[in-house]
C-alpha cells in the first residue's frame, strides 16, 4: 500500500517546521526509515525500471502451450533459471496452477464411503 502524496507533504512539513524523525514517526506511526526515504523521493514509484530479463514472456508461454502438466522445477531445468524465477515469470503473466478437480472428488468420494462404514 503507498500513502498518498499530501500525506507524505503533510509529514515532511512537519519535520520542516522543528520535528524529528523519530517524533514524526512516532506522530505519524510509521517507520523513520520510511519518513528518510521520503525525503529522497517524495513520489512514489509508478514503474518498473527494468524489464525482466531472463526468461523472455514469449519463450514461456510456449512452453507452457508444449508442456502444460510440467512442475516448474522442470521447466527450471529447461529454461535454465531457478524455481523461484519461474514462479514469479508465470505469477506476471497471470498463469496460476492448473486445477485438477478429479483429485479432490476421489478424495471426497474415499472420505463419504468411510463414514457410510462407521
Amino acid at each position: 500500500m503507498t500513502y498518498s502524496l499530501d500525506f507524505r507533504r503533510q509529514v515532511l512539513k512537519s519535520i520542516d517546521d522543528g520535528i524529528t524523525f523519530a517524533g514524526a514517526a512516532e506522530f505519524y506511526n510509521l517507520s523513520p526509515t520510511t519518513i528518510q526515504n521520503w525525503k529522497r523521493r517524495v513520489h512514489s514509484k509508478a514503474t518498473r525500471q527494468t524489464k525482466p530479463y531472463k526468461i523472455p514472456d514469449d519463450v514461456l508461454l510456449k512452453d507452457v502451450k508444449e508442456h502444460p502438466d510440467d512442475y516448474q522445477y522442470e521447466r527450471a531445468r529447461r529454461l535454465n533459471c531457478s524455481k523461484t524465477g519461474i514462479y514469479h515469470a508465470l505469477k506476471r503473466l497471470g498463469i496460476s496452477q492448473k486445477k485438477d478437480l478429479r483429485t479432490s472428488k476421489s478424495i471426497s468420494n474415499k472420505k463419504s464411503r468411510l463414514s457410510e462404514k462407521a
